[in-house]
Order: C-alpha cells, then structure tokens, then sequence
C-alpha cells in the first residue's frame, strides 16, 4: 500500500530528527513554533484559538506544537503517518490532557473524522506533502465558519514550482525515500486559497533570525468564510 511505503520513508526520517528540548529561550515547557529555527516567528496566535476550541495539526510529528495548544486549554488532535514520530511524542508527553494522537494518512483522516475543528494547521507537515487539490476543499470542509486554516514550509526552489520530489536518506546499500511535496510562490498560494473557498489568505515568506544566510520560512494562512 502507498501509505505503508509513505510511513516507512517517515518512519526513516524520524530517525534523523532529535526530540525536542526541554525548554526554549524563555524556560517554557512548551511552545509553537512554526519555522526552522528555534525561538522564531510568530506563535499560536495565528490560529486565533481560545480555550476550549479544538485544533487539528496535520503532520504533528513528535507533537510538541499539539502538546503547547492543550496546556492552553484546547482540545488538540495530532495526526501523523510516521509511528515512530508518534511514539515520540506519547514519549515526550505522557498523559497531556487534551491531546490526541492518531496514526493515519491526513486526507484519509479528514475524510473520517466527524469533528469540526476551529482550527486546522501543518508545521513543515502533511499541507506541504498533500497535494492541495483534494486537500484544501476536505480541510475547508472541516473548518467551523471563521475557522482558521495555516500551514509552513520552505519557500520554492526559483523555477521549481508544483508536485516536486522530495529525497529521504536510508541505510548505506538503499537508494532514498523518495516523496512528493507541493511547492508555490506565496502569491501562487494566496491565489489557490481564494481559488477554494478561504478569505482573508496571506502568504508571505519570514526572513530567517538575524545574521542567518539561509533560508526563510513560507507561512499561509486562511479562513472559511
């Protein structure tokens, strides 16, 4: 099956990943964050979430954004293919009460769940692996009206624009994991949203830290109407 050979690549990839820190700059358990680096960008405010609201992160890998929206209050659902990843993050957080965990393929996730969520969102996760097609209408369809729809990735290659290949490292006698992500200008992205539904859509690629020579981070972000 497709997502078996998907898992796997993940499943690889977590490998290469450390766990989170135990605190960041300012001595907080837990935090959001949205780019690359540490202690960058903007946090969970860009969800526009309050207590008690229900938050979906497609992708959460070792969960640690899902685990800052429940110590606020939120009912937070973390989805992702990779056990691996999972098992990380019922490692790292252990008992979080509000937060939920699940093993599945993000569009196929939707396509089940019965919730509507306040909030939906991808951190360098399953909204840049997906291709937005059948993606951005199913996430539309699960968002409660006025609910927010976010996600963050590397900004394109110049010139390398739609379904590109992604290469995963194996072991030594193994070729890659080879998978598919979807990769826009921020004004390519901001014009697929409105495209399908949302309003009120940025886009717009955040410098890296100070005194940092690579690269940004593309943010998106719109609303159901």
């Amino acid at each position: 099956m497709v997502i078996d050979a998907r898992s796997t690549a993940w499943d690889t990839y977590s490998q290469s990943k450390p766990q989170r820190r135990t605190t960041n700059a300012k001595g907080e358990a837990t935090w959001f964050n949205w780019t690359q680096y540490p202690d960058h960008g903007p946090g969970a405010e860009l969800l526009d979430l309050g207590v008690g609201d229900c938050a979906l992160d497609l992708g959460c890998g070792s969960g640690g954004n899902v685990a800052h929206l429940a110590a606020l209050g939120m009912k937070a659902v973390g989805v992702d293919l990779s056990t691996r990843q999972l098992d990380k993050a019922r490692e790292r957080w252990p008992g979080v009460d509000g937060m939920e965990l699940h093993q599945a393929d993000a569009l196929a996730y939707l396509g089940d769940a019965f919730t509507v969520f306040d909030a939906i969102y991808s951190v360098f996760g399953a909204a840049w692996f997906t291709d937005p097609g059948p993606l951005l209408p199913t996430v539309r369809a699960s968002l409660k009206p006025g609910g927010v729809f976010a996600f963050s990735q590397r900004p394109p290659v110049e010139g390398c624009y739609g379904c590109q290949a992604s290469y995963i490292p194996r072991g030594p006698e193994e070729d890659p994991a080879v998978v598919k992500r979807w990769d826009y200008e921020p004004d390519a992205w901001a014009v697929i949203l409105k495209e399908h539904g949302y309003v009120d859509v940025s886009a717009s690629v955040l410098a890296p830290p100070s005194g940092s020579r690579r690269t940004g981070t593309l943010i998106v972000r719109g609303v159901r109407p």
